[in-house]
């Protein structure tokens, strides 16, 4: 585990001197998976896009860092170590587990820099809970997202822990930890590792994290807003103006493409119903930019099916 600070150069200096400061404006927690110096961590950690980045080892040792990739879906971002070929030996490697396999009330540690001020500390829980959803802002300037498969442990995660493994009693990570939700006690939430995984894997293969784009705003449908909205389906996905002044459908975007239109109800992809259990954003995480999505359609009570090619989500 590693810590990571992130600095910035500080304008009022430079007005009064020509001279840059680096003064530490946040910090939070990661840990490296490859020997080339790869390092995870969570995207809200690294939002500032004018800052400096440095990876603090556990021995103290201080080390340039730059961002490689941000996911943009999840709460995950990923860091490089800078002349990292020249230190590989040195560099401790954590074993990714598989969060697919996670069960109720198996025992977890939680690892991260608490309230970056106590390094390198360690708590320990159960998972409380799986695939938990909920909306947060990865900063007070950006719009809430959906956050969606979490992994809920009572292990403390504190402001600092963010970025921090999520380990199995395997000692294999299975989560970073992500969100502390206040006003509540012993509730915290992590990232599941396989969604990381995808992003490495992409990052290997392609040179940057690619996440599929349909390119509809939604709401899931159920039996009071069947009733509330006089619908003809209990189930599906409606496709509706967000706030009224978001459009249901993404311009340029696949959906455009293919034709759907705001108020079409998408009801299954590829055979498979989308319900409240399993959403769009829940289907697109099995797909990868230029997948083919086959879509049953309710439009004015009669359905039709189209096939729609998944975009880049840039």
């Amino acid at each position: 585990m590693v810590s990571i600070l992130i600095s910035e150069k500080n304008k009022k200096t430079l007005k009064k001197s020509g001279n840059f400061d680096e003064v530490e404006i946040s910090n939070g927690s990661g840990f490296i998976v490859d020997k080339s110096g790869v390092v995870l961590t969570n995207r809200h950690i690294l939002s500032d896009q004018t800052a400096d980045y440095s990876v603090i080892a556990n021995d103290g040792e201080k080390f340039k860092a730059e961002i490689i990739a941000r996911d943009p879906i999840n709460d995950i971002a990923i860091l490089k170590i800078a002349n990292s070929h020249e230190k590989e030996s040195r560099f401790p490697i954590v074993k990714l587990g598989d969060s697919n396999k996670i069960e109720l009330g198996e025992n977890v540690i939680a690892f991260g820099n608490a309230l970056g001020i106590f390094k390198n500390t360690v708590s320990a829980g159960i998972v409380s809970g799986l695939d938990r959803h909920i909306s947060a802002k990865i900063n007070l300037r950006a719009e809430a997202q959906k956050m969606r498969g979490l992994i809920q442990t009572d292990a403390a995660i504190n402001p600092g822990n963010s970025g921090g493994p999520l380990v199995n009693i395997k000692g294999e990570v299975i989560g970073i930890n992500s969100v502390m939700l206040y006003g509540a006690e012993n509730i915290g939430l992590a990232i599941p590792i396989n969604i990381v995984k995808k992003d490495l894997e992409d990052l290997k293969k392609h040179g940057h994290i690619r996440r599929p784009l349909l390119g509809v705003r939604y709401l899931i449908l159920n039996e009071d807003l069947k009733e509330n909205f006089n619908l003809s389906s209990n189930h599906g996905a409606l496709i509706i103006n967000e706030n009224g002044n978001r459009p249901g459908i993404v311009p340029k975007s696949p959906a455009e493409s293919a034709g759907l239109k705001e108020k079409d109800i998408i009801l299954e992809i590829n055979n498979e119903k989308i319900t409240s259990e399993k959403t769009i954003e829940d289907f697109l995480e099995d797909f990868s930019a230029g997948d083919i999505l086959r879509l049953k359609i309710l439009r004015a009570k009669k359905e039709f099916e189209i096939n729609v090619a998944l975009a880049e989500r840039k």
